[in-house]
């Protein structure tokens, strides 16, 4: 596993809230917004076991609606602990990669 997939892999679950809390969104919709974002290693195959433990922790719910085009399609939204977690999570990311992006670009940080 490359370091951007492992990376990548521990970040998912926030930027899947992150598209959510914009919007009702399905699987592969999702997948094509990431992709649209810059993550294009993100593939629908791992996008359906995400949503399944974001569901399952009941940080999101899942509704079918009728598509207009083919099969109903299960829509996701976030729900309050969904909202909590990526407000958590945001904070968490703006901490953490300042301190990386200070000590990668070499900035001077004295003790």
């Amino acid at each position: 596993m490359s370091i951007r997939s492992q990376l990548l892999k521990g970040l998912l679950d926030g930027c899947v809230l992150s598209v959510i809390s914009k919007e009702p969104v399905y699987g592969y919709e999702l997948s094509k917004k990431l992709q649209a974002a810059g993550l294009k290693d993100v593939s629908e195959g791992t996008i359906y076991p995400v949503l399944l433990r974001l569901q399952k922790n009941r940080l999101i719910t899942g509704q079918m609606k009728p598509s207009e085009s083919g099969p109903n399609r299960k829509y996701y939204t976030l729900t309050e602990e969904g909202l909590d977690a990526l407000e958590m999570i945001s904070k968490e990311w703006e901490q953490i990669s300042f301190g990386v992006n200070s000590l990668l670009k070499g900035r001077n940080i004295d003790a």
